[in-house]
């Protein structure tokens, strides 16, 4: 997803597999190419001058979400993509299998507050994650908040969002759809009564319970931008105190953060998402006053925690790789911050406090270790991990004993561990028991070249064996953006390929965080052509090395990676075969003016700018569509409820690739009416949408299904 900085959470989740041995080759062959003619849609020309050029759009008309004329063009698109899928076999067995082995008890990564943990759990019969707190470390279940009876379609959910020290008091937000934007609720966890104090729906970056349970904290973001709020319980929101955001427009976020003992008041302002700049602030809530500056007037990003009388930060300030810094808080000037961890080969791609240590969670060529630091920054010991993975989730308290943390693989389901700081033992505290057989899989690490010649990683999974004839159904994903760090992570989509006898490819785009902020420079503004070369270029590696071929490799991104796979589409479509394009960005000429996206014009540039306008007209998706182009089947997936991510993208293209494109392939749009970009998508309705998806692939790839399914060994796993 497009990423958007927020305060710590517990929240947690967890992708399950899918396994199967599906229809056969002859069955999917029996469905055409193209079933029907798409609902015709009405041109209506736009003409926009741009810096002296003519810009010309034929389905503005499309952006008016709730105009009758739209509505009607939704209702009749998904009866045509519903009337295509319907058409293709086995899509019944296939959900049955996938309903199997997404139905499994998931947990998220518990936050202890006096001496209970809290977190979110699914059981294996239910629709949604469910708030549940425990006495101790094995004490028993016990649920605060259960979101089902919330809507009868269960797309009403719930999120986790603060506890007070001493685990008295919870906050957590009800997200209706996949909305961004919650409303906030006050939970005794006691009595397990509401408090009377809540916050109505809009969009939050971050909650902060002050320990006296007085009062919070909270950042609310209008059409003037972020501002940060004291609300004093028993009070109306209407007279809460502003505390700090005057000035700052809609294109910053701000967070904030309380130290454990309630004292000082963190505030971060952040210059867009990813951003190159950030500026933070402090308030000493004992001796009263505005916040002070500790810095606004350097270009880099901090990412700090208070620990005790001191601010730890990270930091890639004279350091692209990043370093560990810490700062006196009677004298957080940063001319006297001392640097505890230096900047090393591997990048420090997250950092957590717990038990009076540090854990630094690096990436060195994009697989995690993580190394423990004393206060001072003394090298302690490294975690050991299991296999090439992903360490992350950590949640733990300066002054506590415990920490927790995730591992997961794209083939190995996550596990919770509870991590003893001062003995260091690591015990296994959580483990998702998924019917799946990681030792008959391969996970590896590729080299590949890009178009200017450099070296780009990729993971490869598959089954053992594989046989390198180029017909292997191979789906290729990435992101490339945002300083996000794509590593091994555990996915239903990836497992359900590879059970299904295909190769799953994830490239480390350059855009992402693996290699520091270099990497991520590289695929931003007027760089971000590389992001599509590296792409074009893994997909270009796998046929040239006989994994599959263009007619059997698929694409497939989302938010940020559907603005990827769209770009690499129209670039290079005789390279593929099927892309599935999820919540994406399409209209770059347009995406600023829309929902929260001006967060993103550090990372794109915008097309107001003239400079900056010539490069994204060079690679927007839709103003490179060309009329009778043979283009790849595609499928297009949004909804109502994404405000995040404006769906009209979606919509706009599916007409404009419906119109042009000359190959006879399907240009399907799934849209929800009800769900969208954010969290808490019901199981019964992520069932629906692999099922859809993968049936789509499987369908336009021409996917044999000729794998076994899961043994009884593996089966026995599952339960």
């Amino acid at each position: 997803m497009l990423r958007i900085p927020l305060a710590r959470s517990a929240s947690g989740r967890i992708s399950l597999v899918l396994a199967a041995t599906i229809v056969a080759a002859t069955a999917l062959a029996t469905v055409p190419a193209l079933a029907g003619k798409p609902p015709a849609t009405p041109v209506q020309v736009v003409r926009d001058t741009l810096h002296g050029v003519v810009i010309e759009d034929p389905y503005r008309w499309l952006e008016a979400k709730d105009a009758p004329e739209t509505r009607a063009w939704i209702t009749k698109q998904n009866a045509y993509t519903d009337s295509m899928l319907g058409a293709v076999p086995g899509r019944t067995t296939l959900r049955e299998k996938v309903a199997q082995l997404l139905k499994v008890d998931a947990v998220g990564v518990p936050v202890e507050r006096g001496g209970r943990l809290f977190f979110t759990k699914r059981r294996a019969d239910q629709d949604l994650n469910v708030i549940y707190t425990r006495k101790g470390l094995a004490g028993p279940d016990e649920v605060l908040v259960d979101p089902h009876p919330l809507s009868p379609d269960h797309t009403t959910s719930v999120t986790f969002l603060d506890a007070t020290a001493d685990g008295g008091l919870i906050a957590y937000g009800t997200r209706q759809g996949g909305e961004d934007e919650i409303a906030i609720t006050l939970l005794d966890v006691n009595t397990r009564k509401p408090l009377a104090d809540r916050l109505p729906r809009a969009r939050y970056f971050g909650v902060s319970l002050a320990p006296d349970r007085q009062g919070m904290y909270y950042t609310h973001f209008d059409e003037r931008g972020s501002r940060l709020f004291y609300h004093a319980f028993g009070t109306e929101p209407s007279k809460d105190k502003l505390i700090f955001g005057e000035g700052y427009g809609p294109d910053k976020i701000i967070a904030s953060s309380l130290s454990e003992d309630g004292r000082w008041l963190l505030i971060t302002v952040y210059y867009g998402s990813a951003a190159k700049k950030v500026e933070l602030y402090l308030a000493d809530r004992f001796k009263g006053g505005p916040p002070a500056v500790v810095v606004n007037d350097i270009e880099a990003f901090f990412d700090a925690d208070i620990a005790g009388d001191r601010m730890i930060v990270r930091t890639n300030w004279n350091a692209p790789k990043w370093r560990m810094m810490a700062a006196d808080l009677a004298h957080p000037d940063p001319a006297a911050w001392k640097e505890i961890v230096p900047e090393g080969n591997g990048v420090i791609d997250a950092f957590a406090l717990g038990g009076g240590k540090l854990f630094c969670n690096y990436l060195e060529n994009v697989v995690s270790t993580v190394r423990v630091f004393g206060a001072e920054g003394r090298p302690l010991s490294t975690i050991e991990l299991p296999t090439l993975g992903t360490f992350g989730g950590v949640r733990g308290r300066w002054k506590g004993d415990d920490a927790f943390f995730t591992f997961q693989s794209f083939h190995v389901p996550p596990t919770i561990y509870h991590y003893a700081v001062a003995s260091g033992r690591r015990d296994e505290w959580w483990r998702a028991k998924v019917p799946f057989d990681s030792d008959a899989y391969e996970l590896k690490q590729v080299r590949y070249a890009s178009k200017d010649g450099t070296q780009i990683p990729m993971f490869l999974l598959h089954r053992k064996g594989l046989a390198l004839d180029g017909a292997r159904p191979t789906l290729l994903t990435g992101y490339g953006g945002f300083n996000v760090s794509n590593t091994p992570g555990f996915s239903a989509r990836a497992a359900a390929w590879v059970e299904q006898g295909g190769v799953f490819a994830l490239p480390s785009l350059r855009g992402g965080g693996e290699f520091g902020e270099a990497w991520h420079e590289a695929g931003m503004l007027e760089k971000k052509q590389n992001v599509f070369d590296d792409f074009i270029a893994a997909g270009e590696w796998l046929i040239g090395n006989r994994y599959t071929s263009s007619a059997k490799l698929g694409i497939e991104g989302g938010s940020n990676g559907g603005l990827l796979v769209g770009a690499a589409m129209a670039q290079r479509p005789e390279l593929f075969g099927a892309v599935v394009c999820d919540v994406p960005l399409l209209d770059m000429l347009r995406y600023h003016k829309f929902l929260v996206a001006r967060f993103w014009v550090p990372e794109y540039g915008s097309a107001e700018n003239p400079e900056q306008f010539e490069f994204i007209r060079a690679y927007s998706p839709y103003q490179n569509v060309k009329r009778g182009v043979k283009y790849p089947a595609v499928l297009f997936v949004t909804g109502d409820s994404d405000t995040r991510v404006d769906p009209l993208h979606a919509r706009k293209m599916t007409a404009l690739m419906q119109a042009a494109t000359g190959s006879g392939r399907p240009v399907l749009l799934h849209y929800d009416t009800k769900l969208g970009h954010s969290g808490g998508k019901p199981v019964s309705k992520q069932i629906d949408d692999l099922t859809d998806g993968l049936l789509f692939l499987r369908w336009q790839l021409g996917m044999t299904g000729d794998a076994v399914g899961v043994g009884a060994e593996a089966a026995g796993q599952g339960r």
